[in-house]
């Protein structure tokens, strides 16, 4: 399963562009701009598992980073500010890593 399956290609650009300059990303506003926060909870766990690169049921730091290229190969590393703003708004029980729930509650609310 790609991105594509679940959002639409001119959304992810919209939201990419939308965050091309260094700390200028917001997660919620991202996940408004590519329709994430329109999807069912089942099409958000998807993508969940997408982002999860290694598969461990849990998007950690590392793969925080590499958030947007997970959208597309060309788009930027997020920054370490970005990043850890990022983990902090997401991981509600404070483990350093962002659970599918966690996920899920933030796309979702």
């Amino acid at each position: 399963m790609s991105l594509s399956s679940v959002l639409s290609a001119d959304a992810i650009d919209s939201a990419l562009k939308d965050c091309q300059a260094p700390d200028s990303f917001n997660p919620k506003k991202f996940f408004q701009l590519c329709g994430l926060t329109k999807k069912s909870p089942q099409e958000v766990k998807n993508v969940f598992n997408i982002l999860d690169n290694d598969a461990s049921g849990f998007i950690e730091e590392e793969e925080l980073k590499f958030f947007l290229q997970r959208f597309s190969a060309g788009a930027r590393v997020l920054t370490d500010k970005e990043t850890k703003a990022f983990l902090s708004a997401a991981d509600d029980d404070s483990d350093g890593k962002i659970g599918v729930d966690e996920f899920q509650a933030m796309v979702l609310s």
